[in-house]
């Protein structure tokens, strides 16, 4: 497996659109996870994370230029029984009902598609960390099958940890119109052992007009202990 840097895959990208990364720290000892999201319109760009215990959510910037919440404003992380849940929509409490019922990620997943956004399409990208027992990790994407919005692929990508290394998986392969969705399997990408540091690659990284926030979280894995990093361009300081 040949792996890349954040910098070398998102560097030149103008618009990668939201991105997940989950792998582990190269010394082993780390679950480590990334979410990032951009935006071209103002009513995308009018974003923020907020961190509400192991929750994360995006809030409106200014709420009075609010233009249509529905595929904006939602928790892209959540925590239920030992397993993060990392998506970009509202999959993220299709994700949380099912596993507080018994079912599992691929069930939750199975009743969702694409977003309805004519014509982008834009694929609903998941994962899962899995920390109760032995770290596993999972990521999915579910795409417009036939361009016209009617049919729908899901693909899942299961993972056992390597350390020093992770999977990206993204939501456009770069800019368009209409915005070309990811294609192919994750794409493996080298995690260190410093998560502020690996933020700020990403961060440093993604297109200075689109980007909007990043939020990442260290998991030790013999302690429990959690480590996170936020960025929002809203708000004084983030460059």
């Amino acid at each position: 497996m040949k792996l890349t840097t954040m910098k070398e895959r998102l560097t030149g990208n103008a618009y990668p659109g939201r991105g997940i990364v989950i792998g582990k720290t190269a010394d082993g000892k780390k679950a480590v996870f990334a979410y990032f999201i951009m935006g071209r319109s103002e009513n995308s760009r009018n974003r923020v994370f907020k961190e509400y215990g192991d929750e994360v959510r995006t809030e409106p910037f200014d709420a009075a230029k609010v233009q249509d919440p529905s595929l904006i404003i939602y928790s892209p992380v959540k925590v239920v029984n030992g397993d993060v849940i990392v998506t970009n929509g509202d999959q993220t409490d299709t994700v949380e009902e099912a596993l507080k019922a018994g079912k599992c990620f691929r069930h939750a997943l199975k009743r969702r598609r694409f977003e309805p956004d004519a014509p982008n399409y834009t694929p609903r990208i998941s994962g899962i960390i899995h920390l109760a027992g032995e770290y596993a990790y999972e990521l999915s994407i579910l795409k417009c099958a036939d361009g016209k919005g009617e049919k729908c692929n899901r693909y899942f990508f299961g993972y056992e940890p390597i350390n020093g290394a992770g999977h990206f998986i993204h939501t456009y392969i770069s800019d368009g119109d209409p915005l070309p969705s990811f294609e192919g399997e994750p794409e493996p990408v080298v995690i260190g052992n410093d998560l502020k540091a690996f933020a700020e690659e990403i961060w440093q990284s993604l297109n200075a007009d689109n980007k909007i926030s990043l939020y990442c979280r260290a998991y030790d894995l013999a302690s429990g202990e959690t480590e996170s990093v936020l960025f929002n361009k809203n708000e004084q300081g983030a460059e």
